[in-house]
């Protein structure tokens, strides 16, 4: 039995200098890294977002690939990009799951792990 399987790690990053908290904006980039750990070819066909600030104001985001792209993955391989977000409040997380196609018409679904968005903290 074929295995459909992608695995995703996320990496995110304050961005200060185009954030501005004075007007509750807050700017943050995210690392995404796809990586096929199943056992047939499969491409990334369309994403969505929940996105949750601190005052748990959710954003969904739907669309097609990512970065306008639709990677075509053969196992084995990875996909990375990045991409950008803001939010009203210095906190918050992001989760969702990525609709993929295996090259045998096989239809599944990729779970994005919930990751937390964040100013980082500062030792005093």
């Amino acid at each position: 039995m074929a295995s459909y399987e992608f695995t995703v790690t996320i990496n995110t990053q304050y961005l200060e200098e185009q954030s501005d908290p004075a007007r509750s904006n807050y700017v943050f980039a995210y690392a995404v890294t796809i990586k096929n750990t199943g056992q047939v070819a499969a491409q990334l066909i369309s994403r969505h977002w929940l996105i949750t600030d601190a005052n748990n104001h959710v954003q969904e985001v739907r669309g097609l690939g990512v970065v306008g792209n639709q990677p075509l993955l053969q196992p084995g391989e990875q996909y990375e990009y990045t991409s950008g977000m803001s939010m009203a409040t210095p906190q918050g997380s992001m989760a969702g799951d990525y609709f993929c196609v295996a090259e045998d018409g096989e239809q599944f679904e990729v779970k994005i792990p919930e990751f937390v968005l964040s100013l980082p903290r500062t030792l005093h």
